[in-house]
């Protein structure tokens, strides 16, 4: 008798032989295409997409604008290096996001590849902008797999057997309440944790010595811990008394996903340096670093660049996305989302003690899993086994946090009502059946 595999399956049979095991996979989905929040993969299932290709798809999968602009740009110009001929797109998109996020009164833009570059040239520049060496970073953060990012980065399991890694890099922990707050009211906690940053310029490094602080005000990987308002005006302060820069990633928040433009909006702080990708393309690979024209205009000309930053077509696409997302209101989209979310896991927290916590910051939401109760005991085992059979009923999800025990929600803003409600009642009904409830 003759067995016959899925397609889904044979692709991962044909992945294995091909591709590096260090190219984790944290869902066991195909794709091959998609529009809005659907996916359809390689056997020809509908699936919901609650994971947007890790943050990507704010605006949807394939909204037509940005698939017109990509095709009609493509058949124009694909490439040139931008140091050896100016494109007028890098500039048209640079007008876009000085537009949307000015950074003081004077904003420059700078256009990468990718996230990961976008924080290894904002190091560099502020490095150069202020003569010094010292980056602060947090526990918890996630800035990418590259050198620098990598040393950013806090989880080991990005980093393992990768070093040695970048110096002069200091790390401090992020305030996260839920863990490590027992017995405090989270304004003591905070208060506490805001000592410790003041304390840590005695026992660690002068401020003198220090460059910039490279902090995400929702921590992506490291399971959607928001930062509090005081510790951020803290950070602002600091940097501003001793001339320090202060530098937000705004990655995987950006561009709707907190329901505004940035997540420092809802602080009222601007930064120095911000750093962007994910959503920004529409699906294409670009990023960007923005920021005050002083801070920007300290890189050594020769010290920033490379081939592809600011490819015509992905220019094209992020100007075109950025566009669609102000015609449909993308930010009040990610307010809508994000409430819908919010009401949904705080009321499957008071039906599944395994829900230890509900947080984050506009569409930008996550639950963490935990055993007996117990913020000290993560439950990554049955995140695992949620992700895998929410799968099977059509939904992809996926993890985040230092210990994987965070369900995070990235779905498309674009979502439909119905769609939303369709993915978390296969997300709330497969969390309850394998907790036995």
């Amino acid at each position: 008798m003759t067995t016959t595999i899925s397609k889904s399956k044979s692709l991962y049979e044909r992945r294995k032989k091909l591709v590096p095991d260090a190219l984790g996979i944290f869902n066991p989905s195909t794709a091959v295409r998609a529009k809005g929040a659907r996916i359809w993969d390689a056997d020809g299932r509908e699936l919901i997409d609650f994971a947007g290709g890790i943050g990507v798809m704010n605006a949807g999968h394939c909204p037509a604008p940005v698939v017109k602009a990509v095709q009609q740009q493509a058949a124009k110009l694909m490439h040139s290096c931008f140091n050896v001929s100016l494109t007028e797109t890098y500039l048209d998109l640079a007008e876009k996001l000085v537009e949307l996020l000015p950074h003081g009164d004077f904003t420059k833009v700078l256009l990468t590849n990718s996230g990961a570059e976008a924080v290894e040239n904002a190091i560099k520049i502020a490095r150069m902008a202020t003569g010094r060496q010292g980056i602060l970073c947090f526990t918890g953060a996630f800035h990418g797999r590259t050198m620098m990012a990598m040393t950013l980065t806090a989880k080991t399991k990005n980093k393992t057997s990768c070093g040695p890694f970048a110096p002069e890099v200091y790390r401090l922990e992020y305030p996260y309440y839920y863990r490590y707050g027992a017995g405090l009211s989270e304004e003591k906690y905070v208060a506490g944790q805001i000592q410790r940053l003041h304390d840590f310029f005695h026992y660690h490094a002068a401020p003198s010595q220090m460059a910039a602080v490279i902090v995400e005000l929702v921590q992506g990987e490291g399971g959607f811990t928001v930062m509090p308002p005081a510790y951020l005006q803290a950070l602002r302060d600091i940097c501003d008394q001793h001339g320090m820069l202060l530098i937000i990633d705004e990655v995987q928040s950006g561009f709707g996903r907190t329901g505004a433009w940035a997540a420092f909006h809802h602080y009222g702080i601007t930064p120095d340096i911000s750093t962007w990708a994910k959503s920004m393309g529409g699906g294409m690979p670009i990023g960007a670093v923005i920021g005050k024209a002083a801070v920007m205009d300290a890189a050594i000309a020769g010290t920033i660049g490379g081939t592809y930053p600011g490819n015509p077509v992905c220019c094209a696409a992020a100007l075109a996305t950025i566009r669609y997302m102000e015609t449909i209101d993308i930010n009040a989209k990610g307010k809508k989302v994000g409430n819908m979310v919010r009401r949904r896991f705080e009321a499957m927290k008071k039906k599944c003690p395994a829900i230890g916590n509900v947080r984050g910051l506009g569409a930008m939401l996550a639950f963490e899993l935990v055993k007996n109760g117990d913020p000290r005991q993560p439950d990554a085992e049955l995140a695992n086994r949620l992700i895998a059979a929410c799968e099977e009923k059509g939904l992809i999800i996926i993890s985040a946090g230092t210990f994987g025990n965070c369900i995070r929600v990235l779905s498309p803003l674009v979502i439909e009502e119905k769609l939303l409600r369709k993915g978390l009642d296969i997300l709330e009904e497969t969390l309850l059946e394998l907790c036995e409830l």
